[in-house]
């Protein structure tokens, strides 16, 4: 009796989850502000009643990315972005664990190599596109370049670039490629969702602490973390401008409170399944000899035999 009025207050309570990322979600950015998104929010859920529902809800994702696979029409890309720390990597395993993986495709944008460098910055990004029928999911991304290189301005390397890095028009310019090359994508049929794991100064410093004092997560502290941590008025301002610009109702930004990570989880699942099932992906219908000899095929598998 308990376990079922347990599963009723859960179905109740987070019946409202699949309203939650209309609460988050910006597809027309020219007047948004980072500040209207409080990183401590959880919608007055609980941990306990989401985790539950997440194990539900990863099966229907499952089902839908299956179904975005039979069809193999669209591509699915999902974009993270957050500081360090936002839990971007815990995220994808939380999320997409009930993905099959040969339907998936995860990349990581570290720092450009000699080869990319060599090529125009969003070469790399067209690369890594999921292909038909993919969900794919960039852990940072083609906006790093509107972010820490933004950022950090004085040392981009802008040999055979146009316009002044430190001037703003440079950075103007920079977005609205980003846009148009999100817009090309769109009419390419890959539909993106772009994610902004929105935390606070003070979450993130529990979590650098967090990450030094276990044993089993000490291997990715990095110190150079603690020196971008002063630069976090300017990448909050970064993140403002970009959002801003390339806020679209094709690739929308989910602007995430991710104090508690569970709560992010469930906004992001929400959204990724909702793009999905605006899709409406269905498999390709079976060709008409199978329709017509169903019962001649079926007699056919159970006489077979195995030989040897």
């Amino acid at each position: 009796m308990a376990s079922q009025w347990i599963e009723a207050v859960t179905e109740l309570t987070l019946g409202l989850a699949r309203k939650l990322p209309g609460k988050y979600l910006v597809s027309d950015g020219r007047d948004f502000e980072l500040k209207s998104v409080r990183p401590q929010d959880h919608g007055g859920l609980h941990k306990g009643h989401v985790e539950a529902w997440l194990d539900k809800r990863r099966a229907h994702l499952g089902a839908l990315q299956e179904r975005l696979a039979a069809e193999h029409r669209h591509s699915m890309l999902l974009v993270l972005q957050g500081m360090d720390g936002a839990g971007k990597d815990s995220l994808i395993l939380n999320v997409m664990t009930g993905m099959n993986p040969q339907g998936t495709k995860v990349v990581s944008f570290k720092k450009p190599s000699d080869i990319e460098l060599s090529h125009d910055y969003l070469w790399r990004v067209h690369m890594a596109i999921p292909s038909r029928g993919q969900v794919g999911v960039f852990n940072r991304s083609h906006y790093e370049d509107v972010l820490v290189a933004r950022v950090h301005a004085d040392t981009l390397d802008a040999r055979g670039m146009k316009g002044d890095p430190t001037k703003r028009e440079f950075w103007d310019h920079r977005l609205q490629d980003i846009r148009d090359f999100e817009a090309y994508l769109g009419r390419q049929g890959i539909h993106i969702l772009k994610v902004m794991l929105h935390m606070s100064p003070e979450c993130q410093q529990e979590r650098l602490l967090r990450r030094l004092h276990r044993p089993d997560k000490r291997w990715k502290f990095d110190e150079s973390d603690l020196a971008e941590r002063q630069f976090w008025p300017a990448y909050q301002t970064a993140y403002e401008e970009a959002i801003r610009a390339t806020a679209t109702e094709h690739a929308p930004w989910l602007v995430v409170p991710s104090n508690k990570k569970w709560y992010s989880r469930l906004v992001v699942m929400e959204a990724l399944i909702a793009r999905l099932e605006s899709l409406s992906p269905e498999p390709p219908p079976p060709s008409p000899e199978i329709l017509e000899n169903l019962g001649r095929l079926e007699a056919k598998i159970k006489a077979s035999k195995i030989l040897g």
